[in-house]
């Protein structure tokens, strides 16, 4: 009894609820004149994390490290191991990050800034003391002129946000962030805060980009069953790459490019179904959630009532066009005929579905399933579909899946 009794007090003592709470303090000053920002991080007690080793990638983006305690650095990664009692480590990041042609993947201006939150803190393996919980806030020192900052993250002052991330022991900065002199449109859609922004002067339709998002949205939560708490919309123009993003709770969208396009396509509501869903890809499966993103994209817009009938017909002639010379879906990373051929086999899964179970059951409730997992295979899309079918799938038998 006194063996059960001291494991119980034990497991108790290791639960979130009765862990010690450490302050895990990022503090970022946005240097534009440079093209860069000044990352610190502050742990209250640095006697409660053994280490932290970062992956600082290959390249140079990151600097200028200074660091209570020590601090080594060998090849592509850095080592933290930080002072007792209040211990920081502070460096240099690279916001501006150019593509191959020439346009900004993120950029800081002297005006604005728009880049990934996992660009300031690089991912790190974390060594604590058991019993430990880091608690993270991550706040902004803005430029003179700038007046604000948005993130994906709760925010509990002017420029400062809670970060807690459920899955993750080590919790960072991620998603999309713009500061700057910005505009901004907001609304509650459902349980979830909405907000379209864009720096001053960059052309961004915000009211129509909220507008689209209020039409399609019940549709959304009839369909995915897990509802974002926050959605971050940014968009800007000058010298950014024009296509569409999607980060934690976040999309990046291009200003210039259209909310929906000719051949039916819209970038930003993929992005939101991605949002959604979360449904993550492995073993050469890439064409699953590209093309589910896709089909829910144009399936969003149709039940809401924004593509008629004779519309939609067009869209399923240009699809079978595209998808013509696939000859298999398998592979590391789909190209745009892959998600296409992959979008029609989909809508004739769904087809199969909806006549064997006299329209009980259709691909929502395959979709659900697989945003229980993790990840997912095409294997596991074929048994999970099947399942839901109640039989063999005669759609899922297609060469195209082979691997």
């Amino acid at each position: 009894m006194h063996v059960r009794l001291l494991l119980l007090l034990s497991l108790l003592l290791s639960s979130p609820a009765f862990a010690k709470k450490v302050d895990l303090d990022y503090a970022v000053r946005l240097l534009p004149q440079s093209g860069q920002a000044e990352v610190q991080l502050s742990l209250a007690d640095g006697r409660t994390v053994r280490s932290l080793d970062f992956d600082l990638g290959s390249g140079e983006l990151y600097s200028d490290f200074h660091a209570d305690g020590q601090w080594q650095r060998q090849g592509t990664r850095g080592v933290w191991q930080p002072g007792p009692g209040k211990s920081q480590l502070s460096y240099r990041v690279r916001l501006d990050q150019p593509a191959a042609n020439g346009v900004f993947t993120s950029r800081i201006t002297p005006h604005w800034a728009v880049f990934r939150g996992e660009q300031l803190v690089p991912t790190a393996r974390l060594d604590q003391q058991d019993g430990t919980e880091l608690v993270a806030r991550l706040s902004f020192t803005l430029p003179e002129g700038w007046k604000s900052v948005e993130t994906a993250w709760p925010r509990i002052g002017k420029h400062k946000f809670r970060i807690d991330t459920v899955s993750r022991l080590f919790d960072r900065p991620t998603g999309w962030i713009l500061a700057g002199n910005l505009g901004s449109r907001r609304a509650r859609l459902g349980e979830t805060e909405v907000t379209v922004a864009a720096p001053q002067g960059q052309g961004m339709r915000r009211m129509d980009t909220l507008t689209l998002l209020t039409v399609v949205w019940p549709q959304a939560q009839a369909i995915f069953p897990r509802t974002p708490g926050k959605l971050l919309v940014v968009g800007a123009r000058d010298g950014m790459w024009r296509g569409a993003s999607v980060g934690y709770q976040s999309i990046f969208l291009h200003s210039n490019r259209a909310l929906i396009d000719d051949s039916g396509a819209s970038p930003l509501l993929r992005d939101v179904v991605q949002v959604f869903t979360q449904v993550r890809d492995r073993e050469r499966s890439d064409w699953l959630s590209e093309s589910l993103n896709q089909h829910y994209a144009v399936e969003l817009l149709r039940r809401a009532g924004g593509i008629s009938d004779d519309r939609y017909q067009v869209l399923q002639v240009r699809l079978q066009k595209q998808a013509s010379a696939v000859t298999t879906l398998r592979g590391e990373q789909a190209s745009a005929a892959q998600v296409a051929r992959g979008v029609l086999l989909l809508q004739a899964l769904d087809s199969e579905i909806r006549i064997h179970t006299h329209a009980k059951r259709s691909l929502d409730d395959v979709v659900r399933a697989l945003m229980r997992l993790s990840s997912v295979s095409t294997e596991e899309f074929v048994q999970i579909s099947e399942s839901v079918l109640g039989r063999r799938s005669e759609v899922l038998q297609s060469k195209v899946l082979r691997p």
